[in-house]
């Protein structure tokens, strides 16, 4: 099998979901140049958030960080829609992780590591990028981590 983004999806046992529609008034990815925003996407699988609630009290930071990884992969579908093809992500070149938790909750870093993480896994170099970890007092939904990416084209 050639050494593809998807092909490393498929090694890690992930299917790329299909990219989920707006939520509200707002459309899931602008174009800039050769510069991709996109709307900050939730932790789902197959249309369910896969944990709710705060981190700190109703989750622990390993459940955030797969929530994190939730987030990741549903960042690529909007990719993939946006661009036709994955190949075509040249550098991620930032990621805001926006992390529901308590006032005390201190490890938004670890739960950003999910996404991180994952994106590196499977986009090699073009996977490393420069990040923000936020905490948040809730997030839509109740949804425990929420993020967005700046994507660089080729």
């Amino acid at each position: 099998m050639a050494d593809t983004i998807e092909a490393r999806l498929a090694a890690e046992g992930v299917t790329l979901p299909a990219a989920a529609a707006p939520a509200a008034n707002y459309v899931p990815f602008m174009q800039s140049g050769n510069l991709l925003f996109t709307a900050g996407q939730l932790p789902l699988a197959d249309g369910k958030l896969v944990a709710t609630g705060l981190l700190g009290r109703d989750l622990d930071t390993a459940t955030g960080r797969e929530a994190a990884r939730a987030c990741a992969l549903n960042i690529l579908a909007q990719v993939k829609a946006a661009a036709g093809d994955l190949e075509k992500i040249a550098r991620i070149v930032k990621i805001t992780v926006f992390v529901a938790s308590t006032a005390d909750f201190t490890e938004q870093h670890l739960v950003a590591n999910g996404a991180s993480d994952f994106l590196a896994t499977v986009l090699g170099e073009r996977g490393k990028h420069a990040r923000s970890a936020v905490g948040t007092a809730s997030l839509p939904l109740n949804a425990p981590v929420e993020i967005e990416a700046i994507v660089e084209l080729a």
